[in-house]
């Protein structure tokens, strides 16, 4: 049996599926490949709107029946909004995947909602951009975004602002999700010991009311902008945030980019935390991000510190990153951080909602198949040689921006300014 099958129906829905035999349980994801940048300036928020509103009712299920229709059964339902999709998504034990299956479709081709229900929802994700200005592990992202992405959809945050929200109307969220929850626009994996045939003949019912479609997509790749900002908050510690672009998914460094990121911050071995946290003490948490979209993307590092030490720890992130601009990767340090990241693949494998994600990416971004096997191989190929000409060409310094978010960091403002990455 082949373990990966791909299918299309007459309208469009693309079914994708890896079969793991030994596994207890049935992940399954529906994909709606529309997100924050492809809303309008007064859309924003939209895609995650529509999000939570399906879980307030369909056709056949009210809000708890769609929250016991799975949990009943020990399963999970869950849903999440990026940037450039949505993903309604599954586990269930493997006798159950039919009825998992029907639930998502459910939620994706026949959502019914009353005015009072679009009403308390809209209050419920008002509450929720509030919350976020609470949480300034988050909100410093939304900041970063918003200055490197300038005049750009990327740069918008995905819950959306408050003003856009507040002027939504059923109306809008019904003409959203009647276009764009059509057709190629979306895209069903699944993952463990189901038969795709089976799998395709549920989806030809459940989805035969999707109208073959194709968005047109009016997406650009943004222009990257160095960025250096202070935002003042009363609050127990500063948060530093530093980053330049990266690569997309599309790259041929993309691998690369990936040991990076494990090397500069990926876990406690990293050099970031090994030079911040073990040797110097400033601070509790410090790790580093690849974020990775179809035609751009960025690496950020990010640090939890006391206001008194923002000086010292930036010193520390850009001798870091002085060091690597100007000295390569060590054949040393290539091995012991392929090494981390081919575990952390093969160990995610074994993750059948790990691979129910990893098969909609693929098919979104690349619309094939990349079983662990050939990213295994891709990882090996990594050489100084590759590392270093991934270093030369996407760590250009002079585009590293940053911001500062805390108490008494404004006498900062001319200090972050002037600070330059690319000198000694």
């Amino acid at each position: 049996m082949d373990v990966f099958k791909k299918s299309v129906l007459p309208n469009g829905v693309r079914i994708v599926t890896e079969h793991h035999p030994h596994s207890k349980s049935v992940s399954i994801g529906v994909w709606v490949l529309t997100g924050t940048r492809d809303e309008k300036p007064e859309e924003v928020g939209i895609s995650h709107f529509v999000e939570h509103l399906v879980f307030k009712g369909t056709k056949t299920r009210n809000a708890y029946q769609i929250a016991k229709s799975l949990e009943s059964l020990g399963g999970e339902l869950n849903a999440y909004t990026t940037r450039e999709y949505t993903n309604y998504h599954c586990t269930v034990l493997k006798e159950d995947w039919r009825i998992g299956l029907e639930v998502l479709a459910d939620l994706v081709c026949n959502m019914k909602i009353s005015q009072k229900d679009f009403d308390l929802e809209k209050k419920v994700i008002l509450q929720e951009i509030a919350m976020c200005d609470d949480l300034p592990e988050e909100l410093i992202y939304d900041y970063f975004y918003e200055g490197v992405y300038k005049n750009h959809p990327l740069s918008r945050q995905i819950l959306g602002q408050a003003e856009t929200i507040t002027k939504m109307t059923q109306k809008k969220i019904f003409e959203f999700y009647r276009h764009f929850y059509q057709g190629k626009n979306l895209i069903i994996s699944a993952a463990g010991p189901l038969e795709h045939d089976q799998l395709v003949i549920e989806c030809q019912r459940l989805f035969k009311n999707r109208k073959k479609f194709s968005a047109k997509s009016n997406r650009r790749a943004p222009r990257w902008k160095r960025y250096r900002k202070i935002f003042e908050r009363d609050m127990e510690q500063a948060h530093v945030l530093v980053g330049l672009p990266s690569t997309s998914f599309n790259d041929k460094f993309r691998f690369e980019a990936l040991v990076l990121n494990s090397l500069l911050g990926g876990g406690m071995t990293s050099r970031l935390y090994q030079a911040i946290r073990e040797k110097q003490g400033l601070a509790y948490t410090v790790f580093s991000s690849l974020n990775t979209n179809v035609d751009s993307g960025n690496i950020s590092v990010y640090a939890g510190t006391d206001s008194a030490n923002v000086k010292k720890v930036m010193q520390i992130i850009k001798d870091e990153f002085a060091k690597l601009k100007k000295q390569g990767v060590r054949s040393s340090d290539l091995t012991l951080f392929k090494t981390q990241v081919r575990g952390q693949l093969l160990m995610g494998s074994d993750d059948i909602e790990n691979r129910m994600s990893s098969l909609g990416v693929n098919e979104m971004v690349f619309e094939r198949y990349k079983p662990v096997s050939n990213v295994i191989e891709e990882i090996e190929k990594i050489s100084v040689e590759s590392m270093n000409q991934y270093i030369a060409k996407y760590l250009d310094l002079d585009k590293m921006s940053v911001v500062l978010m805390g108490p008494n960091l404004q006498g900062h403002q001319q200090w972050l300014q002037d600070f330059d990455f690319s000198k000694n």
